[in-house]
């Protein structure tokens, strides 16, 4: 039930970022996925561990998306509080994913090369959708696409190798 409850609320805060967004509802978007890593730290065995592991993500994130925004891959339709940076509705959902890894996608935990491969894949979608929904727009699509895949294709084992570090979390919600 728990990796249900898990994957549900990221669903859920990836529409409100994407949503919020596209329709100027940023804050409530934000405050959704704050309330969402909250509990998730809650929930956590050890939340200081955990907690370190989302800053990490967070800090990826950042880097990830303002790489995106200055090459003039991706323009995003609201922007944060510093332009030259990513908007901080885009850190909400790095923060939400970081929520995932030790839960409804620790299956993914230890299996690299498949982790690097759906990132290829998903990454590039999950921006398309968010493009798609009006969060954002192509600067040079393809440019943009190539490079999302090979930075998730980069990520995503990295942050199951970060998330292997964390010891799983004992059952407080079953």
């Amino acid at each position: 039930m728990r990796k249900l409850i898990n994957f549900v609320l990221f669903q859920l805060g990836w529409f409100a970022c994407i949503l919020g967004a596209a329709h100027g509802y940023v804050s409530l978007a934000v405050l959704f996925c704050l309330a969402v890593a909250a509990f998730h730290l809650w929930l956590s065995s050890e939340p200081m561990r955990e907690g370190m592991l989302l800053l990490k993500i967070l800090a990826l994130g950042i880097c990830a998306d303002t790489l995106l925004l200055q090459t003039g891959s991706l323009i995003f339709e609201s922007k944060g509080p510093l332009p030259s940076l990513s908007p901080i509705w885009m850190w909400s959902l790095w923060i939400i994913l970081g929520c995932t890894l030790n839960e409804s996608m620790s299956w993914l935990k230890g299996r690299f090369v498949l982790a690097s491969v759906l990132g290829a894949i998903a990454g590039p979608l999950s921006y398309l959708a968010g493009v798609k929904l009006g969060a954002a727009q192509w600067g040079n699509e393809m440019q943009a696409l190539v490079l999302i895949g090979i930075i998730w294709a980069i990520a995503m084992p990295l942050l199951f190798w970060w998330a292997g570090k964390v010891p799983q979390n004992k059952q407080r919600l079953q």
